[in-house]
């Protein structure tokens, strides 16, 4: 097990510098813009992300049985961080009418069928954890 950890953490590295690498050669504009989007992805998630489910938990958690409380967490941050990943997919942000091939696809129905995936495992995992608990509906 040490091996792969070790083989996966050097791949990691090596990506990493390549990814600088590729970065740097790009020139300092390329550079701005890219500090700008990670300082603005670490914004949003402190600003908007982390205080949405905290306020999501505080608000539906006291309804929810103790054994659906775990699951329906992570269903709101996995769902949350992919909404917030994809605004700018979902808002169609750069489509071009002259340009038929960017931004193809119906994003929401996509998002949409997401979200359903996502409650589906959420139903799923909080029913194996009550019937694991062996409560009825505590």
């Amino acid at each position: 097990m040490r091996a792969v950890r070790l083989t996966l953490g050097a791949a990691g590295v090596v990506l990493v510098l390549v990814g600088v690498r590729l970065l740097l050669a790009r020139g300092l504009p390329d550079l701005v813009a890219t500090v700008v989007w990670l300082a603005g992805g670490v914004l949003a998630h402190d600003a908007l992300l982390a205080p949405v489910v905290v306020l999501l938990g505080v608000a539906m958690l006291p309804w929810l049985p103790t054994w659906s409380r775990g699951p329906a967490v992570a269903g709101f941050v996995v769902l949350l961080t992919v909404t917030l990943t994809a605004v700018p997919v979902l808002g169609r942000f750069g489509a071009k009418p002259d340009d038929p091939w960017l931004l193809p696809r119906s994003y929401g129905a996509l998002w949409l069928v997401l979200a359903l995936a996502v409650l589906a495992v959420v139903v799923a995992a909080s029913l194996l954890r009550r019937r694991r608990s062996g409560t009825g509906a505590s």
